[in-house]
């Protein structure tokens, strides 16, 4: 079992107060998931779309990553395979620009090609290893909770050069998403904290920032978009590096 070293009691002083560990979600948080996705989708559909201009393909890549989130709802809620959801995303970009894929051969290799090539794209933000480095000084022991299976994730961190993140949950570690306090606080459990003086930073508001305050812990929602949220009152940073400043 994934736990922190024994001699991770450190301390670290931030704007938030005393923390003495740190969550991270992965995907739009460690890892750019969103350059990865739609730099794969564009190799992978170009011969489907030749004539799609450059504001097309920024369409086709909202509609996969953010307007079909709802279909991944789906996946969590166990009603679809992770690859069904995958397809059924894709088929929706697809078919607003009128291309359908075929059932069987097609739709296979187009899932098939899309997540060969979405490994090689994945990459950790600037912000992340300065952030770690901090907290690998000071002693601090961090993890990760993600709203995707434990395997999956582990790949993703590995192929964005994160492999010394060690303590990951994911889904299928505790049989239950975010923000069902259980994830969070397996995550605490694994960490050897307190939940209220643990940290969990993500990029979704009411996943991370909101699920986790729910839960006990310190929830900080990392916008770095600087995308408007009124009626927002909890802890919101647009970098990594401000938990440090």
């Amino acid at each position: 079992m994934e736990t922190a070293p024994e001699t991770s009691n450190g301390v670290l002083a931030t704007g938030l107060g005393v923390v003495r560990g740190v969550l991270f979600d992965i995907d739009d948080t460690l890892v750019d998931l969103e350059f990865a996705m739609t730099a794969a989708l564009r190799d992978v559909s170009e011969h489907l779309l030749p004539e799609l201009d450059e504001a097309g393909w920024d369409k086709f890549g909202r509609i996969f990553t953010r307007e079909t989130t709802h279909i991944y709802d789906r996946y969590l809620a166990g009603e679809l395979s992770f690859n069904e959801q995958r397809l059924l995303r894709g088929r929706a970009a697809l078919g607003h620009f009128g291309v359908e894929l075929d059932e069987d051969e097609q739709a296979h290799h187009w899932v098939s090609s899309y997540a060969s090539r979405q490994h090689g794209y994945i990459r950790a933000f600037d912000d992340v290893t300065p952030m770690l480095d901090a907290l690998d000084a000071a002693g601090v022991p961090y993890g990760a909770v993600s709203n995707n299976v434990h395997d999956y994730q582990r790949v993703k961190l590995d192929a964005a050069g994160l492999e010394r993140i060690r303590i990951l949950v994911g889904t299928d570690t505790v049989g239950v998403p975010k923000p069902d306090p259980a994830i969070y606080l397996e995550g605490v459990r694994r960490l050897g904290t307190a939940a209220g003086e643990t940290l969990y930073v993500g990029d979704n508001r009411l996943l991370d920032a909101e699920g986790s305050t729910a839960a006990g812990l310190l929830g900080v929602w990392l916008n770095r978009g600087g995308e408007p949220a009124p009626g927002f009152l909890g802890r919101e940073v647009g970098s990594l590096l401000e938990l440090l400043a």
